[in-house]
């Protein structure tokens, strides 16, 4: 996925702005669901209940919401311990 780790970029939510309604341009949610959309992943992992919301969303209004979901990072380490 473009920007990730140490280059990471927003997922939209931050300094308020999850309540703001973009004006112009590309939602940012949009963007970065379309940027994992592109890598094939099935999962969009976040430990941020903020990104967990926008994210959804972004998928949400993508339409893709049969092959790609929003999940807790905690829900993955309880998920893989209990395996």
């Amino acid at each position: 996925m473009q920007r990730h780790r140490n280059e990471s970029f927003c997922c939209g939510a931050g300094g308020a702005r999850m309540w703001m309604e973009e004006n112009l341009g590309t939602r940012i949610n949009e963007e970065r669901v379309r940027q994992a959309e592109e890598t094939g992943a099935d999962t969009l992992a976040t430990g941020c209940p903020f990104c967990m919301t926008m994210l959804s969303d972004g998928i949400a209004a993508s339409g893709n919401s049969e092959k790609l979901e929003t999940r807790d990072v905690a829900e993955l380490m309880l998920e893989s311990i209990k395996t």
